[in-house]
């Protein structure tokens, strides 16, 4: 686990991060609802030995990021992560988000185009795409579901439904028992709340989309493919991964990850 020693004041909450520093280009992560920056920990840690600067960092109510005083939006979570580009100085930082994180990267990209050299989405729907009217049905009873389930329960019920392998499970069970079931539909719906279609939209700059090939969660199988065509962008399926690839089979995600980013050299 990372040794999350900085902090940073927000409104109603104090964040934890992690700055490598240097002068590597800037590369920052954000991960997904209920979570933790431990999802990232072996693909932060492949992309600061390639001499590029890493942030990682617990979101507001996540985490070392607690307690919160504040109500949990999708619009202060935004906010959080520019709060934080604009403290550290990062100029251009590469955006690396997984669900929650790759709608709220998504979201970043589309109110400030420029500011961002790439963005890649870790198994997050398409916060543009069109929807049908039973994805229209899904979104608004993710939230009542989810409240059904037990508080006691909501941790393990959650990890199994994220990844596959045993390991994966155990840590993501440990994170997600941190946010208290309150909080967590609180964070759920801010995800909900990012899909806002937009059918002529495009991402103005480069785009990796990633997923695991066993990934059932919401329309993220349909939605990904069609997004990469919509694109043009490359999406790559990882194979043997769930929700959270990062853990299930960091090895390949990381590959991409870095191959992706080596990509990105000549356009600096």
């Amino acid at each position: 686990m990372a040794n999350l020693d900085q902090r940073l004041s927000l409104d109603g909450c104090t964040v934890a991060y992690n700055d490598s520093g240097g002068t590597g280009h800037p590369v920052l992560f954000l991960h997904g609802a209920g979570v933790d920056h431990v999802m990232f920990e072996e693909q932060a840690e492949a992309v600061s030995h390639s001499a590029r600067r890493i942030i990682e960092w617990d979101m507001r109510a996540h985490g070392l990021s607690r307690p919160n005083a504040i109500g949990i939006t999708a619009d202060q979570l935004v906010e959080d992560a520019e709060t934080l580009i604009s403290a550290l100085g990062l100029s251009q930082p590469v955006l690396v988000g997984h669900s929650l994180g790759g709608n709220i990267a998504q979201a970043l990209v589309r109110r400030k185009p420029t500011g961002y050299a790439a963005i890649v989405v870790v198994d997050a729907t398409w916060n543009t795409g069109p929807l049908n009217s039973m994805e229209r049905l899904l979104l608004r009873l993710a939230a009542p579901m989810l409240a059904l389930i037990p508080a006691r329960s909501l941790p393990s019920v959650m990890a199994k439904a994220s990844a596959v392998t045993r390991r994966a499970r155990l840590d993501l069970a440990r994170a997600f028992a941190q946010v208290p079931k309150r909080e967590f539909l609180a964070i759920w719906q801010s995800t909900v709340s990012l899909v806002d279609p937009a059918p002529d939209y495009r991402v103005p700059i480069p785009l990796l989309l990633l997923r695991g090939d066993r990934d059932r969660t919401g329309n993220i199988a349909t939605a990904m493919p069609a997004w990469a065509k919509h694109e043009g962008a490359q999406e790559v399926v990882i194979p043997d991964a769930g929700h959270v690839p990062t853990q299930d089979a960091p090895e390949a995600v990381t590959k991409a990850l870095l191959h992706f980013l080596d990509s990105l050299e000549p356009r600096r």
